[in-house]
């Protein structure tokens, strides 16, 4: 399979899509103040301790307290720790290969109150595993993990593991016996799938240089006052650098040079020998429209998703789970109807898997299959979803489908979901569904006027919005039509009309006289 980065950097927002013989896997969105904490490491103060629930609120300066568990603080597990490195792929428990900005250690038992761990007021460091997502604050913990290249620096573990995805048991040795020797401290470390045949001198060379970076950390927590920010995650151009090239695709592609020049930078440091995987798109079309991603993501919203038989899946949000139903819609088969549903539910299957990996679905989800009589072929419908899910890095925990034709799994939620990003409730139906939200609608105008923009001869761009859409034009989202202007060389003048759908708008240009 022929993977690809393509990323899509503006002045307000960064866009990455890992293309999967080039259709779109995954995207990831970061937009100014809300681009994802996750991996982030803080100076907090304790500010509430819940005997109750075992956990504890800590001020890390943001709008929302993280939420900390006993067992994510240090000192609550002394004895009997069982350190899991497994790999997320095989749809165990999460590696740490895998998924880096989770809490590394997973404890056999659990020992210890949060009252005689924190106390109110306390200054902690800690490393922020989940961002905050709605009126949930971050989840905290304090112990810290440091991914480089090849290495997983663990200062607050001293064990020594080895990815589960390098399987040859030698390597694996060979590796852990490696690590034990180099290592000048009782610090922890996991050696990464990428450390896979790789010489002892560039272990070395990690090893020091994230050494050096807790040491800076460490300096910084002794100096700063909590709350404060003491180590930033990378951004999500460079994480996808770190993440996904270095491990997967074969070629980024990205649109901005400031930001090539970064991801160059980035590759000096980790992996020279990939800097010609490296692309600067400097054609005139806008790049996620050369890819025809824009399309995807758009489909990526809808509720209702048509599929090539004409049957369709429908995916509904609900606070506690995400349920989807299978229908056979326009399908009406060619010869009996169990076979009809068989081919329906084993079409969907593929397109859930896509949509759940695309859209970045966690938490329960509820998979409403057409019902089969046949056992057996229940039987297919649940082993083609396991091994559909196979490519989806996030963990997943399948159940067999029960007598009601219902399969219920769980996926790892690491950051919000797709609509929760892109949409925002929709005020036309009082909450019940969800439009375009208006800073989405502001970017697409952007884009919009920049792809209309190469074929403008006139004096100045009109655009027709609706009047909430204007009065964020002229206000907080005012930066867009600035840069604008400085792009093009021309004015943009902003009509409100009251007819127009929110979604609504109209760019047209004005002629010389």
């Amino acid at each position: 399979m022929y993977k690809q980065i393509v990323i899509n950097i503006t002045e307000h927002e960064t866009r990455v899509a890992l293309l999967e013989d080039g259709n779109i896997a995954e995207l990831f969105i970061e937009r100014g103040e809300a681009s994802d904490i996750a991996g982030n490491i803080y100076k907090g103060r304790v500010q509430r301790v819940l005997p109750g629930m075992q956990a504890a609120f800590v001020d890390i300066g943001l709008n929302q307290a993280a939420f900390i568990y006993v067992d994510d603080v240090i000192g609550s597990s002394q004895n009997d720790i069982e350190e899991l490195f497994v790999d997320q792929e095989d749809n165990k428990e999460p590696a740490a290969d895998i998924n880096l900005t989770a809490p590394i250690r997973t404890y056999a038992h659990r020992n210890g109150n949060i009252e005689e761990l924190l106390i109110e007021g306390q200054e902690i460091m800690v490393h922020v595993a989940k961002s905050p997502m709605g009126t949930k604050g971050a989840r905290a913990t304090t112990h810290i993990s440091l991914p480089g290249r090849f290495l997983v620096l663990m200062p607050t573990s001293d064990h020594v593991g080895v990815s589960r995805r390098i399987e040859d048991e030698v390597e694996r040795n060979r590796l852990k016996q490696m690590v034990q020797e180099l290592r000048e401290d009782r610090f922890g470390y996991i050696a990464r799938t990428a450390a896979e045949g790789v010489q002892q001198e560039k272990l070395a060379n990690e090893m020091k240089f994230l050494k050096n970076l807790w040491g800076n950390i460490q300096k910084k927590h002794e100096s700063a006052s909590a709350p404060a920010l003491i180590h930033k995650e990378l951004s999500v151009s460079l994480r996808a650098v770190r993440d996904l090239l270095i491990h997967e695709a074969e070629k980024l592609i990205i649109d901005s040079s400031e930001g090539y020049e970064s991801v160059l930078g980035l590759l000096d440091t980790f992996m020279p020998s990939l800097k010609s995987s490296v692309e600067l798109y400097e054609g005139a079309e806008p790049i996620f429209g050369a890819f025809n991603i824009e399309g995807d993501i758009s489909r990526a919203l809808k509720r209702k998703v048509w599929l090539k038989s004409g049957s369709y899946i429908v995916i509904e949000h609900t606070e506690a789970l995400v349920a989807i139903d299978v229908n056979t819609g326009r399908y009406v088969g060619k010869y009996n109807l169990e076979e009809t549903i068989l081919k329906t539910n084993l079409e969907a299957v593929k397109e859930i898997a896509y949509q759940i990996r695309l859209r970045d679905l966690g938490g329960i989800i509820i998979i409403d299959f057409i019902d089969m009589e046949k056992k057996s072929n229940q039987e297919k419908v649940f082993s083609a979803l396991k091994e559909a899910l196979k490519k989806d890095r996030s963990k997943t925990n399948v159940l067999p489908m029960s007598d009601m034709g219902l399969i219920q799994m769980t996926r790892k939620r690491i950051r919000k979901p797709l609509t929760r990003i892109l949409c925002e409730p929709c005020f036309y139906c009082g909450g019940e569904g969800y439009l375009v939200s208006k800073q989405t609608i502001c970017y697409n105008i952007y884009r919009e006027i920049l792809r209309e923009s190469w074929d403008m001869l006139g004096a100045k761009v009109s655009l027709r919005v609706n009047p909430e859409i204007a009065e964020i034009l002229h206000g907080e989202e005012n930066h867009i039509i600035v840069a604008l202007e400085r792009i093009i060389n021309n004015q943009i003048v902003i009509y409100p009309n009251p007819q127009l759908h929110v979604e609504e708008f109209d760019v047209f240009e004005v002629l010389k006289d």
